[in-house]
C-alpha cells in the first residue's frame, strides 16, 4: 500500500459539537438557543396551551449575542431546539489599536492571542451602541494606563470581545 492510498483528513476539528439539544419548554430568559443558525440569548418566552392537535407552543424571542439583532421562533414545547456550547473567558488586554482594531491578550499560559478586533470592527452587520461604548471605555481605560481585563465569549466557532473591566491594582 502506497501513501497514495491512505485517507486524507482537511479537517483538524476536535469532532466535538457546536450545540447540544435541549426540550423547548426547558427554557427560560436568559438561556442560549440557535435560532435560524445563529447563537441566541432567550429575552422573552411564553407558552400556549395545548391546542385541538396536542402540542404546547414556545414562543421564542432572543436576542443574538454577536450582532445585538432580534431573532424570534414559534415551536412546540415537547421538540428538542438546539443550544449552542458558549463560552466566556476573561483576559487581560496588552495592546487595542484604535486604527486598525486588532487587539492583543494575554493568555493564562503566558502567550499572546492576537486574533480578534474590537467589537466596532465587525465583518457582520453593524456594531451595536454597547460595542461602541466598550470601544470607547477600552481606549480611554488604555490611554489612562489601567490594566484592563476584557471578556470574551465564544459560540459556534466565533469570538467577540462583549465586555471589560479594570483591574484594581
Amino acid at each position: 500500500m502506497s501513501d497514495d492510498d491512505q485517507p486524507t483528513f482537511e479537517s483538524t476539528e476536535s469532532g466535538a459539537s457546536l450545540v447540544y439539544p435541549q426540550t423547548a419548554g426547558e427554557l427560560r430568559k436568559g438561556s442560549m438557543l440557535m435560532i435560524k443558525g445563529h447563537p441566541c440569548k432567550v429575552s422573552d418566552i411564553s407558552t400556549s396551551k395545548t391546542g385541538k392537535h396536542g402540542h404546547a407552543k414556545a414562543h421564542i424571542v432572543a436576542i443574538d449575542i454577536f450582532t445585538g439583532k432580534k431573532y424570534e421562533d414559534l415551536c412546540p414545547s415537547s421538540h428538542n431546539v438546539e443550544v449552542p456550547f458558549v463560552k466566556r473567558s476573561e483576559y487581560q488586554l496588552l495592546t487595542a489599536d484604535e486604527e486598525t482594531g486588532e487587539v492583543s491578550l494575554l493568555l493564562e499560559n503566558g502567550e499572546c492571542k492576537d486574533d480578534l478586533n474590537l467589537p466596532t470592527f465587525v465583518s457582520i452587520g453593524e456594531a451595536t451602541d454597547d460595542d461602541k461604548a466598550l470601544v470607547r471605555d477600552i481606549l480611554k481605560a488604555q490611554e489612562e494606563g489601567k490594566i484592563i481585563i476584557a471578556a470574551v465569549l465564544a459560540a459556534m466557532g466565533v469570538e467577540k470581545l462583549v465586555g471589560m473591566k479594570i483591574k484594581d491594582d
